[in-house]
């Protein structure tokens, strides 16, 4: 599994935001609704969409912010953009359920501010067999089912570039990303589009589907039964997201360290549930 550094972004414009980030660091700090600042809160509201990033948090991460004093509340979404949107309005500090290029997406269309603080071990996207059960059964005018989403769709059509059942455009755009980017289709392949969400409980209807690793999960499949993993990158790695103006927040700084600790590398290393995810260089043991 390739291992790198830290979240990167893939555009001017991501970059724009974390110096945008980085410049609000010495702006006032404001109240919430117990008085204190919002730099020195000690309850932490996080916001997770379904995945294994939830467990992931409660057993590895939440008992090291306790341990520093904070109390950790959490809350379940199921739309991409809603949770987002709740972060920029205060209603969560935090989410962990998107990428960079996602949350890039989501800002643009939103106009929000939400920046990555922290990148965390995810599950790469995968492929399945659904009618079919290996790729050599793959035949003219098999169905794959894909997401519906540009970013993650984009990661799918790569999944299927490199089994060469596709070739993309060469100026293709992750933000995007269309079915009008498959240049070449040798097996004339029938796309179907789909919500992240469906996939699995539709693997039986199409002849293979190309699934979100954190859906792969809650769905109940395995990594290890996949017919071809995702060589994910940094750039579609599950980040942390707080609003910029909490970057430099004290409880920001500690959800980041505890992301980055001795304690969680040993809790990741520890369960076998997390073979074959993509883990961050600060992790690395």
């Amino acid at each position: 599994m390739r291992r790198t550094s830290r979240v990167i972004a893939l555009s001017a414009t991501t970059a724009l935001v974390a110096v945008l980030a980085a410049g609000c660091s010495s702006a006032p700090s404001t109240s919430t609704d117990d008085g204190s600042t919002a730099s020195d809160k000690k309850t932490i509201t996080i916001g997770f969409n379904p995945g294994p990033y939830l467990e992931m948090f409660t057993e590895g991460i939440e008992p090291i912010l306790e341990d520093e004093g904070y109390t950790v509340e959490t809350k379940d979404f199921t739309d991409g953009v809603i949770v987002n949107v709740a972060l920029s309005d205060g209603e969560i500090d935090a989410n962990i359920m998107q990428h960079p290029v996602y949350l890039e997406a989501i800002n643009q269309q939103e106009g929000l501010s939400n920046a990555a603080l922290v990148q965390v071990p995810g599950p790469p996207m995968a492929l399945f067999g659904g009618k079919k059960a290996t790729l050599d059964e793959v035949g003219n005018g098999s169905t794959v089912a894909v997401p519906n989403q540009p970013a993650n769709q984009y990661r799918a059509l790569r999944v299927l570039e490199s089994i060469d059942w596709v070739t993309l455009s060469d100026d293709i755009d992750p933000a995007t990303t269309s079915l009008a980017d498959v240049v070449e289709n040798p097996h004339d392949l029938s796309f179907v589009e789909m919500e992240n969400a469906q996939q699995v409980p539709a693997l039986a209807d199409v002849d293979y589907s190309v699934i979100q690793g954190n859906f792969v999960v809650s769905g109940g499949l395995k990594l290890t039964d996949a017919l071809q993993l995702e060589d994910l990158t940094d750039e579609f790695s599950v980040v942390v997201a707080v609003d910029e103006k909490n970057l430099d927040s004290d409880w920001a700084k500690a959800i980041e360290a505890a992301y980055e600790s001795d304690a969680f590398a040993d809790y990741i290393a520890s369960n076998s549930q997390y073979d074959g995810y993509h883990l961050p260089a600060a992790l690395e043991r």
